[in-house]
């Protein structure tokens, strides 16, 4: 794929507003490469772009997965290639636009084969995470492999689980998977590709701002909602930041006030994260971009 443009950054950095703001400069459609934006049913709590805004240019890959259904960067990447394999585009330039690391890694550097994972071991280790906790699966996973353990770290549920798995199910390290890395789907030499950086001093007060927003707009509701669907709480889209801490509220645990306090602490800390990860994970390709408003 040539002539893509990438835009990765944290959450609130301005990534949803430049690539609109690209889009229509040079005739583009907005791919989405943030994992939960993918799911249906939280449009407020995840930040994805307005009916208005996706109706305005091309969107694609928001919105469009059950949230009872297992997803992946893999199945992201072949929902990627059909859109280009039956002609989705049209003739429009890809904008990719998110802040899932993996996902930009699997677009530029290729995706490895992972095998194929039978329900009863995917049910197995889950039913284990509920049971058990996060901390007594790192546990296992340190004793059964260890070099895959010290690269995860031990609060990250879904990449331990995700470990386990493959070694239930192949007999083998998730790491020497990873290691027979696919085709790159993007050109990079072709590309343009930057990733936002936000002083922490503002970005900070953005995300409090937005979160403050998100309740304002009715994101209380829409959780109440979602959880209504019945969800395994094992479920990657049960970690969206604010359906737990609002969860509370709508169970009678906690105040508005509390639970908004909890979802900006969390949120700040994720978009650290992210920062964190695109500033070591990418590579020299990737422009450094300014404060974006």
């Amino acid at each position: 794929m040539k002539n893509a443009v990438l835009i990765a950054g944290p959450t609130a950095s301005g990534k949803s507003a430049m690539a609109l703001d690209l889009a229509a400069k040079l005739n583009g459609a907005i791919i989405n490469a943030d994992s939960m934006q993918v799911y249906a049913g939280l449009r407020l709590l995840t930040a994805r772009p307005s009916e208005q805004e996706e109706r305005s240019v091309p969107h694609h890959l928001y919105g469009h997965v059950d949230p009872a259904e297992d997803y992946s960067t893999g199945i992201w990447l072949r929902e990627v290639m059909a859109l280009f394999d039956e002609d989705r585009i049209e003739g429009r330039r890809p904008i990719f636009v998110g802040g899932t690391g993996l996902y930009f890694r699997a677009l530029t550097e290729g995706l490895s084969e992972m095998p194929e994972i039978p329900q009863s071991v995917r049910d197995r280790w889950r039913y284990h995470l509920l049971e058990d906790g996060v901390a007594k699966l790192h546990a296992i996973l340190l004793r059964r492999d260890p070099v895959a353990a010290m690269r995860i770290r031990n609060t990250d549920s879904q990449r331990i689980v995700r470990a386990l798995e493959v070694l239930d199910a192949s007999g083998r390290s998730i790491l020497e998977w990873q290691a027979m890395r696919g085709e790159p789907l993007v050109d990079m030499s072709s590309a343009r590709a930057g990733v936002i950086e936000v002083p922490r001093e503002l970005l900070v007060p953005r995300i409090d701002r937005r979160l403050d927003r998100m309740v304002e707009e009715g994101a209380i509701p829409e959780v109440e909602a979602f959880l209504a669907l019945g969800i395994g709480e094992a479920q990657p889209a049960m970690k969206a930041i604010g359906v737990r801490e609002f969860g509370e509220v709508i169970s009678g645990v906690a105040t508005i006030d509390s639970a908004l306090e909890r979802a900006k602490i969390a949120t700040r800390q994720y978009a650290k994260r992210q920062a964190t990860w695109f500033r070591h994970q990418l590579g020299n390709r990737w422009k450094r971009v300014g404060n974006a408003a």
